[in-house]
This record gives C-alpha cells, sequence and structure tokens, in this order.
C-alpha cells in the first residue's frame, strides 16, 4: 500500500480511494488482517506498567515488614540463624501470596478495560460490521452516527447535518459542522478541517460516512498522547478509608507490642527476644493482606459482574452498588426485549393487522381478515414509504442494523413490497428528543416528484400538521378528527404498544430547512410491539425484597409505559396516577414533584432534562440513585447519578464515556445482579476483617494475659508470625470470595455513610476474641500445671489457635446468619484452606526436622481431641453471640 498522505483533506475522495485500495463498501477480512500487521492496533502507546519485580518488592513496603526484616538480621548477627531463617522465610511466603493476588488483579482488570474497550462501525467484505475500535485500519470506512466517539482520523465520505464536539482535540467549544465535499488547501489549519472527522472527538448531531487515514499512534489525538502516557492512576475512596484504618491499627498495635516487650524486658526476658517479640505481636495485631483481599474481592467481583454482563469501568461503582436504594431505569431494550415488531396500523380512518414477528419480512398487511391493497389506499402507501425512507435502518443481505423502532418499520414496508431503491434521499432533519421528530426530503427516481416524510410522537406531528389524508382524500384537519386520532392512539397505547405518527406532503422541488416541517398532512399511525424480557419481573421482585425501588423513566407513551410497568409488577394497577408526563413536569415545581416521588414510578414522555432533575431530586431525598442511559443527551444525568449505567448494545460512546458501569447485555435483570455482587463485595470484605481482626485481638488478649498472670511467654515469634502470615492467610483470602449470602437480597440497602467498622461488627470482633482467649488461656494454664515442658504447653496453644481459626473462619462467613441458616460449606476455597491449616500444623508438630525451626514438638492424642472439642464448644457459643448481637444490632 503506499505511503499514508501528509494531507488526505486536500485530495479528492477518487485520489484517496486509489491511495489506500479500497472502496466505499469497505476492505475485505483478508485484507484487514494485512494491514493490521502493517500499521498495529488502533491505539496509543500504552502508560508504563509495573514490572512483575516491582510488584514484588512492593509486597514489603510496610513498616511492620521492615522492623520484622531488621529483626530477622540482628537475630542473624547475634548467631540465632535458625530463628533468623524462619522469619525471613515466612515474610517471603507472604510476599509471595500478596504477589500472586497483585498479579491476579491487574490482570483480571485489564481483561475488563479490554471488554469495555470502544468499539466502532465499519464496512467489511460488503456490509455494516460492528468492531472493537482497536481493530480499525486504514481504508475502512466508518459510519459515524450522533453519540459515536469517532475511532480514528477519517476523510469524510458522505456528511448529513454533521456536527463533531472538537473540543478534547481543538479546544473549539462550539461542535464543528462538517462537509464531505469540500477539498481544502494544504495550509488549512486544524481546527478549520471541516472535510475530516478525527479521532477522540465525539459525533453530536447528524450522520457521515469517513475513510480511514490514520489509526493508533498517526492519529492527531496519537501526536499529542505522550501527555497521558504516565497517568497516575488513583486509589478509590474505599481504598482510602481501609489505608487509614490500616495505619491506626499500626499504630495501636505498636503501641500495644512495646508496652508488651517492655513488660517482658522489666521481668527479665532478654532484650533482643523481646524486641522480636514485640514486633511479631505488632503483625499479630495488624491484617498485613488486607491490601491483597481487597484487591482481590474487587477484582474478582468486577470479574464476577463482567460474566454476567456487568462490565465495571470505575472500581468506586462496585462499593456504591451495595448502598443503591433507587434504580431508574429505561424500558425500552432494557426492561424489554428490544425485539420491535409492527402489530398494528392506523390510517385513513381504518386498521390494519400485520402478521410476522421479529425482522423476519415474512408476514402481510390485512385489512378485515384480508391481504390489503396498498395502491388502492392512499394514507397506507404514504405510512408505509414514510416507515421505508424515513429511517437510518439498513439491510445487507439478510442482516438488519440499525434503530430497533426504524428496523420494525422497515420490515413492515419489506412486507408490504416497498422498495427503497425507488427513491433518493435529498434532504433530512435528523431526530432530536427537544422536536420529537425526524423528517427526510425524497426523490421518486420514476416520477421525478419530491415528497416531505416525517415521523415522530404523535403531539409533535399534530403540531405541524394541517390537513389529514382520509378515504383517499385529503380533507382539513379538524379538532374533531385530531380527537379521533387521539382515541385511536390511546387505545394502542393501552394495548402496550408503542405507537409512532407519519405525516407527509408532496413538493415541488426541495425546500429550506425552516419550511420542510410545516403545513404537513397527517397520514396514520403505527402500533408496534416490545415484549418484556420474562426474567424482568423476577428481578423487579428481587428489588422490592432488597429494598430497592424501581423507577420506569422512558419516552413513551404513558398509558404504553403503564401497561408495560403493570405487566411487569412495578405499579399495582392501571391507575394513571402511578405515571407522569413530561408536560406534567415542566408545569409542577420541584417541591410537589418531590412529594410526588414516593407514589410515582413511571414516568413517559420525558426528555434527558427531566431525567436529570429527577436524579438530583432523588438524591436531595438521600437516596443512592443508579441510572440508565443510551443517548448522548443521557450523559449529564448519568454524570449525575451515584451510578451511571449505559447501554452496551444501543448505547452511544458518549454514554459509556460519562457511565460507571456497562451493560454488555442492555438487561435490567443484570444491573439486579450487579448490585447482587456489589453488596457481596462489599460484605466479603467485611467477614474478612472480623475473621482477622477478632483473631488478632484474641492473640494479643491471650499473650497479654499470660504476662499479666506471670507465665511464661504464651507463644513465641515464629508461632505468631506463622499463625497470622502463613495459616490465617489463605482462609482470609477465601473468605474476601465467598460467594453471596442467602439472605443478601432481602437486607435493606447499606447506608452509604455506614462504613466496615458497624457496632454490630465491633462488638462480634470484640466478643469473638474474648470468647477464644476464655478458652485458649486456661487451656495453657491448664498444661503448664500438670507438668508439662514450656515448650510443649506453647506447641499445645500453637495448635489450639490453629483449630480455632478454623471455627472463626466458618463463624465468619456471615454476620446475618447462623450457620444452620444457611450451607456453611458452599465455599469450596475456604473448606481447602482449612484443610490445608489443619494439614500443616500436623505436619509442623509431627515432624522432627521442624521441631527445632518452628519450636513444636509431638503432641498426644489426646491433646487434638480436647483441643477440638473446645473449638466444637467455642462455635457453638460464638453462634449463639452471633444470633443475641444480629437482634440487638438491627
Amino acid at each position: 500500500m503506499p505511503k499514508k498522505p501528509s494531507y488526505p483533506y486536500s485530495l479528492s475522495l477518487e485520489k484517496l480511494f486509489e491511495i489506500y485500495n479500497t472502496t466505499p463498501l469497505g476492505l475485505s477480512s483478508e485484507e484487514v488482517q494485512k494491514r493490521l500487521e502493517i500499521f498495529g492496533l488502533n491505539e496509543l502507546e500504552p502508560a508504563k506498567k509495573k514490572s512483575p519485580l516491582k510488584i514484588f518488592l512492593a509486597q514489603f513496603a510496610n513498616v511492620l515488614i521492615f522492623i520484622l526484616l531488621i529483626a530477622a538480621a540482628i537475630s542473624l548477627l547475634v548467631g540465632d540463624k535458625v530463628e533468623a531463617v524462619v522469619i525471613l522465610l515466612i515474610v517471603f511466603a507472604c510476599g509471595i501470596l500478596g504477589f500472586i493476588q497483585e498479579w491476579k488483579a491487574d490482570k483480571a482488570l485489564a481483561a475488563l478495560k479490554e471488554m469495555a474497550a470502544p468499539e466502532a462501525l465499519v464496512f467489511r467484505d460488503g456490509g455494516p460490521k460492528k468492531i472493537p475500535a482497536a481493530q480499525v485500519v486504514p481504508g475502512d470506512i466508518l459510519v459515524l452516527a450522533a453519540g459515536d466517539k469517532v475511532a480514528a482520523d477519517v476523510r469524510l465520505i458522505e456528511s448529513i447535518n454533521l456536527k463533531i464536539d472538537e473540543a478534547p482535540l481543538t479546544g473549539e467549544s462550539v461542535p464543528v459542522s462538517k462537509d464531505a465535499s469540500l477539498v481544502l488547501p494544504e495550509d488549512t489549519p486544524l481546527p478549520e478541517r471541516r472535510n475530516m472527522a478525527f479521532a477522540g472527538t465525539t459525533v453530536m448531531n447528524g450522520r457521515g460516512l469517513g475513510l480511514v487515514v490514520a489509526t493508533g499512534q498517526d492519529t492527531e489525538f496519537g501526536k499529542i498522547a505522550h501527555l497521558l502516557k504516565e497517568v497516575k492512576e488513583e486509589k478509590t475512596p474505599f481504598e482510602k478509608r481501609l489505608a487509614i484504618i490500616g495505619r491506626w491499627l499500626g499504630l495501636l498495635s505498636l503501641l500495644v507490642a512495646a508496652i508488651a516487650a517492655s513488660f517482658g524486658i522489666a521481668r527479665g526476658y532478654d532484650i533482643l527476644e523481646m524486641f522480636l517479640w514485640g514486633v511479631s505481636l505488632a503483625v499479630a495485631a495488624v491484617p498485613e493482606s488486607l491490601p491483597a483481599v481487597v484487591t482481590a474481592a474487587l477484582a474478582i467481583g468486577v470479574s464476577r459482574m463482567a460474566k454476567r454482563h456487568a462490565i465495571v469501568k470505575r472500581l468506586p461503582a462496585v462499593e456504591t452498588l451495595g448502598a443503591t436504594t433507587v434504580i431508574c431505569t429505561d424500558k425500552t431494550g432494557t426492561l424489554t426485549k428490544n425485539e420491535m415488531t409492527v402489530r398494528r396500523i392506523w390510517a385513513g380512518g381504518v386498521s390494519f393487522d400485520v402478521t410476522g414477528m421479529g425482522y423476519a419480512i415474512e408476514g402481510e398487511i390485512l385489512c378485515l381478515g384480508k391481504p390489503a391493497d396498498i395502491s388502492q389506499k392512499r394514507a397506507l402507501y404514504y405510512t408505509l414509504l414514510t416507515g421505508l425512507l424515513c429511517n437510518d435502518a439498513q439491510k445487507t443481505n439478510e442482516h438488519f442494523s440499525g434503530d430497533p423502532t426504524e428496523i420494525a418499520l422497515l420490515v413492515a414496508a419489506l412486507k408490504a413490497g416497498l422498495d427503497p431503491s425507488n427513491f433518493e434521499r435529498v434532504a433530512e432533519i435528523p431526530f432530536d428528543s427537544d422536536r420529537k421528530r425526524m423528517s427526510v426530503v425524497v426523490k421518486d427516481l420514476d416520477s421525478g416528484r419530491y415528497f416531505v416524510l416525517t415521523k415522530g410522537s404523535l403531539e409533535s406531528l399534530l403540531d405541524i400538521s394541517t390537513a389529514l389524508i382520509k378515504e383517499n382524500l385529503t380533507i382539513p384537519l379538524t379538532q374533531e378528527e385530531i380527537q379521533k386520532i387521539r382515541d385511536v392512539h390511546d387505545r394502542m397505547g393501552e394495548k402496550a404498544l408503542r405507537v409512532l405518527a407519519c405525516a407527509f406532503k408532496e413538493v415541488k422541488q426541495v425546500p429550506t430547512s425552516e419550511e420542510i416541517e410545516k403545513n404537513l398532512s397527517f397520514v396514520g399511525l403505527y402500533g408496534m410491539m416490545d415484549p418484556p424480557r420474562p426474567e424482568v419481573k423476577e428481578a423487579i421482585k428481587k428489588c422490592k425484597t432488597a429494598g430497592i425501588r424501581v423507577i420506569m423513566i422512558t419516552g413513551d407513551h404513558a398509558k404504553t409505559a403503564l401497561a408495560i410497568g403493570h405487566d411487569l409488577g412495578l405499579v399495582p394497577s392501571l391507575d394513571s396516577s402511578f405515571v407522569l408526563t413530561g408536560k406534567d413536569l415542566e408545569k409542577i415545581s420541584d417541591q410537589e414533584l418531590s412529594q410526588k416521588l414516593s407514589q410515582v414510578s413511571i414516568f413517559a414522555r420525558v426528555s434527558p432534562e427531566h431525567k436529570l432533575r429527577l436524579v438530583k431530586l432523588l438524591k436531595t431525598k438521600g437516596e443512592i440513585v443508579a441510572m440508565t442511559g443510551d443517548g448522548v443527551n443521557d450523559a449529564p444525568a448519568l454524570k449525575a447519578a451515584d451510578i451511571g449505567i449505559a447501554m452496551g448494545i444501543t448505547g452511544t460512546e458518549v454514554a459509556k464515556e460519562a457511565s460507571d458501569i456497562i451493560l454488555a447485555d442492555d438487561n435490567f435483570a443484570t444491573i439486579v445482579a450487579a448490585v447482587e455482587e456489589g453488596r457481596n463485595i462489599f460484605d466479603n470484605i467485611k467477614k474478612y476483617m472480623l475473621f482477622l481482626l477478632s483473631f488478632n485481638l484474641s492473640e494479643i488478649l491471650v499473650l497479654i494475659g499470660g504476662f499479666l498472670k506471670g507465665l511464661p511467654l504464651p507463644l513465641t515469634a515464629v508461632h505468631i508470625l506463622w499463625i497470622n502470615l502463613v495459616t490465617n492467610g489463605p482462609p482470609a483470602l477465601a473468605l474476601g470470595v465467598d460467594p453471596p449470602a442467602p439472605d443478601i437480597m432481602a437486607r435493606p440497602p447499606r447506608p452509604p455513610e455506614e462504613g466496615i467498622f458497624t457496632k454490630r461488627l465491633v462488638s462480634l470482633i470484640a466478643g469473638l476474641a474474648t470468647l477464644i482467649a476464655i478458652f485458649l488461656l486456661p487451656i495453657f494454664v491448664y498444661a503448664l500445671s500438670s507438668g508439662h515442658a514450656v515448650i510443649e504447653a506453647q506447641t499445645v496453644l500453637f495448635t489450639g489457635f490453629v483449630l480455632f481459626a478454623v471455627a472463626v473462619a466458618y463463624v465468619s462467613r456471615s454476620e446475618h446468619l447462623n450457620l444452620w441458616q444457611f450451607n456453611p460449606l458452599a465455599n469450596k476455597w475456604l473448606n481447602l484452606s482449612v484443610l490445608f491449616m489443619v494439614v500443616s500444623q500436623i505436619i509442623i508438630v509431627y515432624s522432627p526436622f521442624l521441631h527445632k525451626y518452628l519450636h513444636t514438638v509431638s503432641l498426644k492424642a489426646s491433646w487434638w481431641v480436647a483441643l477440638s472439642l473446645a473449638a466444637v464448644a467455642y462455635l457453638a457459643i460464638a453462634e449463639i453471640i452471633k444470633f443475641v448481637f444480629v437482634r440487638i444490632f438491627r
């Protein structure tokens, strides 16, 4: 392929097609592969990634670990090689564990970023095809539509009312009008290249086609990409809060350790031994694997969401999801299947039934059960012609692409035998949410006549229509006729049909844009069906159980929305008091609307501005709002919501950019699944904290209790380190990925201001820790008083802590439910980690080789029986404590 021209905006399209060896129908798949090898992926140079070595070394960037390494070095210098080697091995094992978790988390998040990457619509192998934007190559034909983010630099081939926001590239605050017909001088500055569209900019209006002339680093945006290479990733608010908790726990543990070590030195213990013991005690108090568990829980939870078709773009959204109290959802494609089918047409005072379902063109248009002759039905003909030509949907071979409503209109016209190739579109006014209509001017290639064809909402067309086609005659559009049309419209809406109105006029020449939508003749109504998704009804029911309110916000007719809402169980009846329209919203104040929000669950015929207003009002009432959207104008509401949710299939790139979560399947049930995962992630971090802090606190209580009673050291420094950095690590991590509790969607949403440490959790930590100390300290005292050596008594206590850790792990699986209320063995990773704990303890206790390194001796079977029975008794009492605390701290 010849070298890329320096000034594509100054060359004719014919010359550019020749240079890029392509056609208006695009490239073949084989040619694309060749060009990918030459030009690479359409991506900017990524920021430098952390090397595996840096990730590994970062695991030791902790004050306590650093002090521990110093202690090991001192032990080595004074000749205590065994102690030093064991400490180093334990710390190294901790580093490996943290490295594996962070590496997995980075991989999971990288995969999710790839899934959330933007897409582009190009012509490939002769037809439109949606592909990842990274696979766009020079020579591709790129389709541009309102809301799209331009995937590469393109020379425009076609532009219809095309306006592009180039602020990210040029700083131009006003969208730039584009003109594909221009050929510009070589010295034209970047902001004035009106026949070009650039990567990273956004289509705000109209549509167009472009020949890709540059990708990746070769784009204009790529030339300034060095400014973006080293973007520093910020910690999430949740991680920042946990870091503060970690620092306070660290300071507190150092204080406790210093006091305890001072007691030991005062009692005559060796200073080095007490220093090492104090540091070990400090390590025992701090959950060292907290960063790894938080990262793993977030990454794995986010991966689970991705498998359920919810792609999380921003990690703070995961935390907020668990606190969601209101979900504001669109109807079409989210609550419904987005498979529109025309079922009824009303034209010229006559109703027609349309057979067939979906996008198959097999079907007929019937009048009183017989095929209708459209050549004898003038109003029907122009209604179908409007649906065919005032339409951006396309059919290539057997494949349809475009908006589902427009595809339904196209299919209906094809069923009637109309051929779009007989007409040429010569002008258009695209649909926008303010006007609620779209108009085109077409030329009949056979007769040379011009027609204006307009489709849109009933009210918007009645505003610009002055006549009515009825029984093949054109009559004035009187108030009486308008009322009849509205009655038909309402009857269709009551049957949950989406209604679209059509109007037309014949003109002698192409009118000005100001004259296109004036003095039209009203011709007919389409009634389309978009059935509810079968899984949504159950999802809404689950939301109600979970204390989450669902509000439908749609552009559809009020009665259509109400019928769907009632069918899904969103509202208890077809009472109109459950619905407010956009016009109603215009008439009432924020105070009145705020009062009505508690009753109204459906908002119909609303604009994006109304969506934004509703989000703001709900937030002022203290609600945590999740809002769905797919259009360019939805972006403000998506950003204003606590959780912005964009549609992955029908959503524009602008909506996806503004959102926190993208639904890969545009399904409401996926939002509910994501909320469940969000709640579960937060739950799992609390389970982890309950397990480690209650257990670590119990160690401190036992060790301090031993000091106060004047006993020998209950555990050595190596015992403490082994328990906290090796034995307890696997179950703590397993709790971080625990499956959802059976009651997770039966609880009300978590208050957003509520942190990790609720009164119930703190009470449970203190209660479980104290209970362990009450059990294990007397066992240690008994072992000493019954004549056993200190090392044997320490081994008994060491083993007791491991067995009690098993009990605490299962108790920690829920702070709400007791073991008999759910399957305690549902977490296979916890079961495996418990098995690892017990087996490794048996090896430590009975391996003569390890005795001198870990300061253990072999124990009689009777000790194992006694400790196991004590652990079971502890488990039973702990569950009773939990049962009581759940009812005290509701």
